[in-house]
């Protein structure tokens, strides 16, 4: 019983491969808006700490963790640092979102998104720049909107155990983002 609980064990962590936790690595808590300032602090304190240049009179194991874990201090402080990324890292941390899942929306919003669409592209084919930035006007009211149900789930501190249900609500709204954000590269 213990063996096969082991095996099972084993299956698991090779088949879901385990996420870097950033906030750990930075001594912070995790939030969907961490405090910037101190994320740069500990950046540099971490990047001073491990970086690869102090290591070359180590062993190798030595060099090769101390570049292992600059790469991490590089990559979760680029993570961190973007609103839209460190929304996707925590729901990926809390198990709510997988890598390039297929994320279906609702049908009233996807129907809002074809129009504003035909929009874009009558405006593109016409020249039209007051057009255009009416366009961009709508997307910036359309994404202050998706917002207002998430911002104080987003803005909280720090993550005390969000419900489930609002992370939900925070995907939601990271795929709505993320599909008015690719409208909105269209137009530049």
């Amino acid at each position: 019983n213990q063996y096969r609980h082991i095996l099972l064990l084993g299956y698991i962590c090779f088949f879901r491969p385990l996420i870097m936790n950033y906030f750990e690595r930075f001594d912070l808590p995790v939030s969907f808006c961490p405090d910037q300032q101190l994320l740069k602090k500990k950046f540099f304190a971490l990047s001073r700490q491990y970086h690869p240049d102090f290591f070359t009179q180590e062993n190798e194991n030595s060099q090769a963790e101390a570049l292992e874990i600059s790469s991490e201090v590089n990559k979760g402080y680029k993570i961190l640092q973007n609103s839209n990324e460190t929304i996707k890292y925590v729901l990926q941390l809390k198990g709510m979102l997988e890598e390039d899942e297929k994320y279906i929306l609702q049908p009233d919003f996807l129907m809002e998104m074809m129009e504003l669409n035909e929009q874009l592209m009558d405006a593109k084919m016409e020249g039209n720049a007051t057009e255009l930035a009416s366009i961009k006007k709508e997307i910036a009211t359309k994404e202050s909107e998706i917002y207002l149900p998430v911002k104080q789930i987003i803005e909280a501190s720090e993550d005390r155990n969000t419900a489930d249900d609002d992370l939900l609500l925070v995907k939601d709204y990271y795929f709505k983002k993320k599909y008015l954000a690719r409208i909105l590269d269209t137009i530049v």
